[in-house]
């Protein structure tokens, strides 16, 4: 399907009709500012506790998790109730979190069932509300490793609809790359059920692709996007930076929350800080709250 086609079907109340009540509304009056935690993981590494006080005090009061171990059941060493336990302690929440899915491409029907059972488990035990599959491994990167993507994230996103808990899938910048077939981003979208199957969008990898603006891919499937990542991009190397400090400009090219479907956004940057992640973290807060606050 050509881009100007697909854009136009996005742009209309097809897709958005698909979409269950759960999955587009209500929307919350007033979200809280939410950060993923992988950009702090070395700091949560040292000390959780420590590391959520000096977020909560930045104005973080909302987290995407990462890193469960399904093996101990454990998120940061903890038991999911303990974790949550500690948040609800500190007056803090979590909605969503990313899952080993990437090692499980090739899985069969069974083997990936069991992991993503034991993915819900986690999450339902932490009472997030969506698990994300967040990477698709380099050696994968090709035509028949998105076409299995696509039927992998089809498996996963009913079984997770059946347990009553959301599933979404988190961009990188590969799924911009044209094939001769299809553009792998279009294709998920287009294969997928958007009540199993919804996205978690990251608008530096969809600015770094430079395909669409981060406004046009919410018309690829207008009210499909419940989960947002926010970050900046740096000006020469186009690496991650604080927000604030790069080149995308949220103040003008922020998407409407309310047709996107969103429910919670976060702060986030994989690394290339000024002086450290807390630091960097810091930053970014006080330029969203300054800045970007009000889109939300």
């Amino acid at each position: 399907m050509k881009r100007k086609t697909f854009i136009k079907l996005g742009s209309s109340a097809y897709l958005a009709s698909l979409m269950p009540f759960s999955c587009i509304g209500p929307t919350p009056s007033k979200r809280k500012m939410g950060l993923q935690l992988y950009t702090v993981r070395d700091a949560m590494e040292r000390d959780v506790t420590g590391t959520l006080k000096a977020l909560k005090a930045m104005g973080y009061t909302n987290f995407e998790s990462y890193g469960y171990d399904v093996t101990s059941q454990t998120y940061y060493g903890m038991s999911p109730e303990a974790f949550k336990q500690l948040l609800t302690d500190l007056e803090l929440t979590t909605n969503s979190g990313h899952y080993g899915f990437a090692d499980h491409m090739w899985s069969s029907k069974e083997v990936l069932l069991a992991y993503t059972d034991a993915c819900i488990e986690g999450a339902s035990r932490l009472g997030d509300e969506y698990i994300v599959w967040p990477i698709v491994r380099e050696a994968d990167r090709n035509l028949d490793g998105f076409k299995k993507l696509a039927e992998q994230l089809s498996i996963i996103g009913e079984r997770t609809a059946a347990a009553g808990m959301g599933f979404a899938y988190h961009n990188f910048g590969y799924e911009f790359e044209q094939y001769e077939e299809f553009m792998p981003y279009e294709y998920i979208i287009q294969q997928t059920d958007p009540a199993h199957v919804q996205l978690e969008v990251d608008f530096y990898w969809v600015s770094r692709a430079g395909v669409f603006t981060p406004k046009e891919i919410i018309e690829l499937a207008p009210g499909r996007y419940p989960l947002w990542h926010i970050k900046d991009m740096d000006k020469v190397t186009q690496d991650y930076t604080e927000l604030g400090n790069g080149s995308i400009d949220y103040t003008t090219l922020m998407p409407d929350p309310e047709r996107a479907g969103l429910k919670h956004h976060y702060i986030e940057q994989g690394g290339n800080f000024v002086k450290d992640s807390m630091s960097s973290v810091a930053q970014s807060a006080a330029y969203f709250q300054k800045e970007l606050k009000h889109f939300f």
